[in-house]
């Protein structure tokens, strides 16, 4: 098979496509053909030893797919071969097949397509997980999301609003505040001209936000979490900025009543799998009523993987990008 690999820990500029040998099914697992493979953050991290997970060397990125199951291991007996489902692989599915424990895969509504599906899972996995299971995000409470033109920030707007928030998408620039307006954000705040303090104080009329949802860490952490209401809580789900990781000042939460939250939906799903399939089984029923919609602003060929992260990594990226595998 085709696979892009990563054959010493570096950029994502070192990556090559090659043959290589084809994955077997383990007893737990199933062997997908990948159609469609979502482009995120975490990718950029594991090719060059910086994430959680650091697999054996050759490897290909790619953490999430969307395919068609074509073996099943002698464990496994709710998915079958010939059905269309996504995947969260960890990495692997840039490549025309990856194996996949079962307890990750989940069958695609018949309405999606594998583009789609490639670019749903991991966005809207994480940021459901995060307002529902995390935040306990209420009808008529005030949502802050950072970064809100990238995937799981235009998924948060997305699912702020259908869970009944007034969500303020904060971003750094009049475009990406626009992509958040069409995904129906209430409120927004270009943090690269407005002061981020004063525009929150301004559209909460001084009541600060009940949730915060961070996937860009870096420097707007404190002045955030200092216009956070009472019993509010901050979510800490990622550090797209780069530049290390942000300190806060551990009287805060004190001062504020208010709680920091680490929200990890890969260990989640695995932990919790009935909770996170419940989870899925709203946001597929959001879909088909058009109330969510993964906006996928570019795709590439298997063979330019490597420029969609880096694409990514560059914060050129609205929405999410996809690798078109077949």
């Amino acid at each position: 098979m085709k696979a892009v690999l990563c054959k010493a820990f570096g950029p994502a500029d070192s990556l090559v496509l090659e043959e290589t040998a084809a994955p077997v099914a383990k007893a737990n697992e199933v062997l997908l053909d990948v159609h469609a493979a979502g482009v995120n953050f975490p990718d950029s991290l594991i090719i060059e030893g910086k994430y959680q997970f650091k697999p054996n060397l050759p490897f290909s990125p790619g953490g999430e797919a969307a395919g068609v199951i074509s073996a099943v291991g002698e464990k496994v007996s709710h998915l079958k071969v010939g059905q269309r489902v996504m995947a969260l692989t960890g990495w692997g599915s840039f490549a025309e097949q990856v194996a996949v424990p079962a307890y990750n895969v989940l069958p695609m509504p018949e309405s999606m397509d594998f583009t789609t599906a490639a670019a749903f899972g991991m966005t809207y996995g994480t940021s459901m997980h995060a307002l529902k299971q995390r935040a306990h995000l209420q009808p008529g409470e005030t949502l802050l999301v950072l970064g809100a033109s990238g995937g799981v920030g235009l998924a948060a707007v997305e699912i702020g609003k259908a869970l009944g928030a007034t969500v303020i998408a904060a971003a750094s620039s009049a475009e990406k505040l626009e992509v958040a307006r069409k995904a129906g954000a209430d409120h927004l705040l270009n943090y690269s001209e407005e002061n981020l303090k004063d525009a929150l104080k301004t559209l909460t009329n001084g009541q600060g936000v009940d949730v915060v949802y961070d996937p860009v860490g870096g420097e707007l952490l404190e002045p955030a979490f200092r216009n956070m209401a009472w019993n509010g809580r901050y979510l800490v789900v990622g550090f797209a900025a780069g530049g290390g990781i942000p300190a806060l000042p551990a009287n805060l939460p004190l001062l504020k009543g208010a709680a920091l939250v680490g929200v990890f939906w890969g260990s989640f799903a695995q932990r919790q799998p009935q909770d996170n399939a419940a989870n899925f089984q709203q946001l597929f029923a959001w879909h088909a009523e058009g109330k969510i919609k993964p906006l996928v602003s570019q795709t590439f060929a298997l063979a330019q993987a490597s420029d969609a992260i880096t694409t990514l990594t560059q914060r050129k990226a609205v929405g999410k990008l996809v690798v078109n595998v077949r």
